[in-house]
């Protein structure tokens, strides 16, 4: 049997902003806007499925689950609203681990900060605005029927670099807004749409909507029903459009706009997305030969030295190495070697400073159990340790691995070998400790020595804020 994740997709009418509460320790059903929200882990001997309507943010499987059980359901709270259409089904898909780790982008790739938004299989990481029918098909995300709506990231971008495949029919109406919130207003105020729209459309494809009209000689004419690439860079308060490589749109904004989410529009006709990457801009090294962004504790056991090499060694017993400067919002992009399957180390993050380690904690542990990638063997690495395992262990031993981890308000994400592994909303009480309650206040970032046994190598650590 070749184990799977499997996610199901129903169409929301409606967002709520509170949820049924749940005994501690235990993951919590996220966020919800549709008429009935449900996420049912099941576990039976090697198949690991993740089953329900779909989300404003996804519940990974965790590999804790007894065999035997039944599938455990969360439901979220409703508000009353319009049903929504019964013409557009539910869709489910699923992915093997395989599937999942063919996926995975290439070592340079990954080190530079590149990740997947669309894995090629499941809808995982992705947030349906209205009653539209996005789908998945044929390793493309799939839209032509419903409410003119988006497709928004759970995740937030401020400055970054995008980069997909589109195919639109003739009259296709369709675009991908940037920095956009969940349900944008005013697309002259609240964010960027790139137009994907026919050449007699006030502006065409790879204008930004009502902001700047794309240079039509240097896109070319449209060529409906094929495969084009685009990339949008947003950098400040610039807004870059290229197609096929070739800069077809530039805009400066005269205001600033916030970091916000990436969406898919449906607005009318068929359009196709496949290969959809991003990485984020504006990222600092935060290693040097001295270490000196961070302060150690040298009365704990356990040492942090940098190598011939450059790298980061962590060696020996429980210990900490802290950042001196705290971060709230933030892109933290890591490379990592671990040599032992059941060796762990950890990135905190948002952590009390000066304490020991009372943080968020992104797991970094390669092992899983009996064969199977999609049951960690200790949350595994991307995973929120305690609040929501890697949904597939991406990394590998005794190889260089990348984790990209995001923090955005109480939203927590991470990507391994540009693989989505985890995608976490923490709707606990506030709370000064990350280990007792929500923490969106600013804290610093603390690497890990876990044990006497810990011998981990890190490199390549940058940061960029969110601001």
């Amino acid at each position: 049997m070749n184990p799977r994740i499997n996610d199901s997709l129903c169409h929301p009418s409606r967002r709520t902003d509170r949820l049924n509460s749940r005994p501690s320790g235990r993951p919590r059903a996220k966020h919800g806007w549709m008429d009935l929200t449900c996420v049912a882990i099941l576990l039976l001997a090697t198949s690991l499925s993740l089953t329900g309507c779909n989300r404003e943010t996804s519940e990974t499987p965790t590999a804790q689950q007894p065999a035997a059980e039944p599938a455990e359901k969360f439901q979220q709270a409703t508000a009353p609203s319009e049903p929504a259409s019964a013409s557009l089904a539910s869709q489910s898909y699923s992915a093997s681990a395989d599937e999942l780790l063919a996926a995975r982008l290439s070592d340079e790739e990954a080190a530079a900060g590149w990740v997947r938004l669309f894995d090629g299989h499941t809808l995982f990481g992705w947030e349906i605005t209205g009653d539209a029918n996005f789908h998945v098909q044929d390793g493309a995300i799939v839209v032509d029927q419903g409410d003119q709506c988006l497709m928004c990231t759970s995740s937030t971008w401020g400055d970054f670099e995008l980069t997909f495949d589109f195919k639109a029919d003739e009259n296709t109406n369709s675009g991908v807004f940037v920095r956009t919130p969940f349900r944008p207003a005013d697309i002259t105020r609240d964010c960027y749409e790139i137009n994907i729209a026919p050449d007699d459309n006030p502006f065409p494809t790879g204008s930004v909507v009502k902001r700047q009209k794309v240079d039509a000689e240097a896109a070319g004419p449209q060529t409906p029903g094929q495969w084009r690439n685009m990339s949008v860079i947003a950098d400040g308060n610039d807004v870059t459009v290229s197609l096929e490589g070739n800069v077809v749109c530039r805009y400066t904004d005269p205001a600033d706009l916030a970091p916000h989410r990436i969406g898919l529009q449906h607005n009318s006709g068929r359009v196709e997305f496949k290969d959809i990457k991003i990485r984020p801009l504006g990222l600092k090294p935060m290693l040097d030969a001295e270490l000196s962004q961070w302060k150690k504790y040298p009365e704990m056991p356990g040492t942090f030295t940098i190598n011939d090499d450059g790298d980061l060694h962590v060696r020996g017993g429980k210990t900490q190495l802290e950042t001196k400067q705290s971060y709230g919002d933030f892109f933290l992009l890591a490379q990592y070697k671990i040599d032992d399957p059941e060796m762990n180390s950890g990135i905190f993050f948002r952590c009390i400073p000066g304490d020991e380690m009372m943080g968020y904690e992104c797991q970094i542990n390669n092992g899983f159990k009996d064969g199977n990638r999609l049951t960690p063997l200790d949350c595994g690495t991307g995973g929120i340790f305690r609040r929501q395992d890697a949904r597939v262990i991406a990394g590998e031993n005794a190889a260089w691995s990348t984790v990209l981890l995001h923090a955005s308000g109480n939203k927590i994400a991470a990507w391994v070998g540009g693989v989505q592994v985890s995608d976490w909303e923490d709707t606990r009480e506030a709370h000064e400790n990350p280990r007792k309650g929500k923490r969106i206040e600013a804290g610093t970032i603390m690497i890990q020595g876990h044990d006497p046994a810990t011998d981990v190598l890190f490199r390549g650590l940058q940061i960029a804020e969110l601001e």
